[in-house]
């Protein structure tokens, strides 16, 4: 037969060792059956100190895991669940909750249910004051109630009660939980029957109270610390891209970029599309952002300041007070305050671009200019030391030259000289006024091909131009290149006097009208000759024929072939000859009457030359 102690060991019921008793007793006399039950009286207490113990065992060890997680988990939502979960479980109630005070409405509102039967009830909201929740929430003490329904001493209201019926909550022990003194919410036990709560139950409630408030507070540490962490990543990220910014518009003004670099820096930086417009409004880089800025301009350029506009911004170029262009950014979201910095810094560096680059021209075009007047005018000295300095200002005019004289009309004088300084350098030549009109030299040989390139630049620019062209193999070394640009500024002069504004034109478009309208001296008449029949003339003095004879008869008699034989004494089949050698030598077209009247003048101003 087992003894109190094996029934201890054994953790058996308490009918167990009423039984033991009762069979222990049989037979036994007075004296031994009162030692029997002192010995069940103890046996019976330590069974029910062992159940305390192991009810304090579980209480603290449920205490533990809850303060384990406390350290494990960020998550207040988590941390608050199991909190009401675990108490649930400890205090073996129906339902535990937990409210928050909400301040703004002076309200305290569920925040975490854990055996809840209704929604209604999840969602519930107790004025401070109301009910047991709402006074432990406001007065910071644990209040319990035996039957809810029945206890006067709180505050009725009817949805109040109609949640709490539906819920068939009768006992309600709240505890506060309390923060630096202030009650920020309760936690609460249910049962769904009428029942007393002891105080050992009070205690480990008050325990999950209060960590529930750690947790509580340690949530609100660890939002304002990543917070702070989020908020610092944020400025050293703004700081990277402000100094990757500034790195990469240092760059652009070291490495002599345009405002095109610039814009491209920008447009990577501010992962944006930017363009760069002039302050007339024309698109000078980058892409047309479709948005409406334009009124948005004065302000930017008032202020200073990125001036905001309905899906981007505009930022001013300004060099002091003078406005030399607009930045326009379009960016689905909008830029922060360092993103902001960044575009004002990328117009400020626009600024000094395009002032550096206007700087550089001036400087250019001075020199240039300069260059351009000792190559055209006789007697500027040492061919070689020109040579160098044509070679300095990256020009390569060796070899067969195109000289234009350009009058420009409808644009600035400066800015068309700029347009066909421009093209020059393409060509690697040189250009810039002189005497009173736009003067290029550039190489190569089709003269109209470089007149109808100098006419689209300046049309570029606003103007339309009149253009004079002359070619010449001079190579620097001889004196040829003068002789050109004269013969460029009478072509000139001469459809200017025609009328013939926005044309272009060689002496050989032009014929016998440059001498007719011309300021000419012996030198024009040589070179009018030489253009029109100049070959044909080097053929008879090197072959020792009679071509220049030939296209004289022919011309007599009015291009018939058998006279003009019978003038020269042979046969047809010779002059037929000798017209097609002339054919060679001048180019298609030459019996046209127009070309015919030049070529006739020319023969005629030999023979009265030569007498």
């Amino acid at each position: 037969m087992p003894s109190f102690l094996d029934l201890l060991y054994d953790e058996a019921p308490l009918a167990a060792f009423d039984e033991h008793l009762a069979q222990a007793e049989r037979g036994l006399g007075e004296e031994d059956a009162a030692a029997l039950r002192s010995e069940y009286d103890v046996a019976l207490r330590l069974r029910d100190l062992i159940t305390r113990m192991r009810s304090r065992e579980a209480e603290l060890s449920a205490l533990y895991e809850t303060a384990s997680d406390l350290t494990a988990i960020r998550d207040v939502d988590t941390i608050l669940a199991a909190i009401v979960r675990r108490a649930r479980q400890l205090l073996h109630c129906d339902m535990t909750y937990l409210s928050l005070n909400d301040e703004s409405d002076g309200a305290s509102y569920m925040k975490v249910t854990d055996g809840a039967l209704t929604r209604e009830f999840q969602n519930l909201r107790l004025p401070l004051g109301t009910g047991l929740l709402g006074l432990v929430a406001q007065t910071g003490a644990a209040y319990f109630t035996e039957d809810y329904a029945t206890d006067e001493r709180f505050v009725h209201q009817g949805y109040i009660d109609e949640a709490v019926a539906g819920e068939q909550i009768r006992a309600i022990l709240g505890v506060p939980l309390v923060l630096d003194g202030v009650v920020i919410g309760a936690l609460l036990a249910v049962h769904r029957s009428v029942r007393r709560f002891p105080q050992a139950e009070v205690s480990l409630l008050t325990s999950f109270a209060a960590h529930a408030v750690v947790a509580l507070e340690n949530a609100r540490l660890f939002a304002e610390l990543d917070e702070a962490n989020r908020s610092l990543t944020r400025h050293t990220e703004a700081v990277d891209a402000a100094a990757l910014a500034h790195d990469r518009l240092t760059d652009v003004l070291i490495g002599g970029g345009g405002v095109a670099d610039v814009t491209e820096v920008l447009s990577v930086v501010l992962d944006a599309a930017v363009s760069a417009w002039t302050p007339t409004g024309e698109l000078e880089a980058g892409e047309d952002p479709g948005l409406a800025w334009s009124e948005a301009v004065a302000a930017a350029v008032t202020s200073g300041r990125s001036v905001e506009v309905d899906g981007g911004l505009v930022a001013a170029a300004l060099a002091g007070t003078e406005h030399v262009a607009t930045l326009v950014v379009r960016r689905e979201a909008p830029l922060d305050l360092a993103g902001r910095r960044t575009l004002e810094r990328g117009a400020l560096v626009t600024a000094l671009v395009l002032l550096f680059a206007r700087s550089v021209a001036d400087a250019e075009e001075r020199l240039g200019g300069q260059l351009l007047a000792d190559l055209l005018e006789p007697g500027a000295g040492s061919r070689d030391r020109l040579r160098d300095r044509v070679r300095r200002h990256s020009a390569s005019l060796d070899g067969p030259l195109v000289v234009a004289a350009v009058a420009v009309d409808g644009a600035d004088p400066h800015r068309a000289g700029r347009a066909a300084l421009g093209l020059a350098r393409r060509l690697s030549g040189l250009a810039g006024e002189h005497r009173g009109v736009v003067v290029a030299v550039v190489p190569g040989d089709d003269a109209r091909q470089v007149g109808g390139d100098l006419q689209a630049a300046i049309a570029a620019a606003g103007g339309r131009a009149t253009v004079g062209l002359a070619a010449t193999d001079d190579t620097l070394g001889h004196d040829r290149l003068v002789d050109a640009h004269s013969e460029a500024r009478r072509c000139l002069d001469t459809l200017l006097r025609l009328g013939r504004v926005g044309e272009v034109s060689d002496p050989a478009g032009l014929g016998v009208a440059r001498l007719l309208l011309g300021d000419n001296g012996p030198e024009h008449v040589a070179a009018f000759v030489d253009t029109m029949i100049g070959p044909v003339r080097e053929w008879d003095q090197r072959r020792g024929t009679g071509l220049v004879d030939t296209l004289e008869a022919w011309f007599a008699s009015g291009g018939r072939l058998k006279e003009t034989a019978t003038a020269l004494h042979v046969h047809p089949n010779t002059v037929t000859q000798r017209l097609d050698r002339v054919g060679e030598l001048l180019g298609d077209g030459w019996r046209e009457p127009a070309r015919s009247l030049d070529l006739q003048l020319a023969l005629r101003l030999v023979r009265l030359r030569d007498g």
